[in-house]
């Protein structure tokens, strides 16, 4: 089985906004445009212009209706790899084509010693990890490790493609293991959380909680009220927003 590194010199890692993020899918086919040529091996799709269009999407938007009537909300929840400090999608990998890289937590998978045996898809909980049926090797979101390292582009454009598109500003990439980083201030800030901490995985990536909403000059949330919050707060409202959409991807 494959080994993790005792600690790895960065987290690079996402801070995803779900108060600003409008379900767009850029993200998404940005996602896909960028890896379909990119780092691995290209993106496949089966049937694409048939009646059962499907393949592998490294990064989705799932969307949901919480509430009912004036105090509903729609919530727009990206989901991808979050390159844990702790994955089991690694330690399961009988081939160590799966593995954590030391130099900054990136989760990658090697396309030329994967068999394609999907253990790492069962261990991992959030869904993360996607077949290629063409290829027959396991695929996942990378950070565009094959972008954010490239002196050929432009500094500005040097982050992973999911962010770069985001019309919304929703998306934002970093070292999350550096306290004075910007996307470590914004964890601070907006008491953000990790998806299904009670699994012990660590997520490197964070959500960051949407905001109480205000309708007429009242305040309506589905969610518990957080106004300029203290600590203890933010985190029964985090906790409370994880929760409820734990339920809903575990459906």
């Amino acid at each position: 089985m494959t080994t993790l590194p005792e600690k790895t010199d960065k987290k690079l890692g996402l801070v995803i906004d779900l108060d600003i993020c409008v379900g767009c899918h850029a993200c998404v086919t940005s996602c896909k445009e960028w890896n379909t040529g990119g780092y691995s091996a290209p993106l496949s799709d089966i049937d694409p212009y048939g009646a059962d269009p499907h393949g592998a999407w490294l990064n989705r938007v799932h969307t949901y209706e919480a509430g009912e009537g004036h105090g509903g909300q729609t919530v727009h929840f990206p989901r991808s790899c979050l390159h844990c400090e702790t994955p089991d999608c690694v330690t399961v990998c009988p081939t160590g084509a799966s593995y954590k890289r030391e130099e900054d937590g990136i989760v990658l998978v090697n396309p030329d010693t994967c068999i394609g045996c999907k253990l790492c898809s069962w261990a991992c909980p959030y869904g993360a990890r996607e077949y290629d049926t063409d290829h027959g090797v396991m695929k996942k979101c990378t950070l565009c490790v094959d972008r954010i390292y490239n002196e050929n582009l432009e500094q500005e454009d040097r982050v992973p493609a999911c962010v770069r598109a985001c019309p919304t500003g929703a998306r934002h990439f970093g070292d999350i293991g550096d306290p004075s980083s910007e996307v470590s201030a914004l964890v601070r800030q907006r008491g953000g959380y990790d998806l299904l901490p009670e699994m012990g995985y660590r997520p490197v990536n964070k959500y960051l909680p949407p905001r109480e909403r205000r309708d007429g000059g009242e305040h309506q949330s589905v969610l518990p009220a957080l106004a300029e919050p203290s600590p203890p707060q933010a985190k029964l409202r985090g906790e409370s927003f994880f929760a409820w959409a734990d339920r809903l991807l575990s459906r």
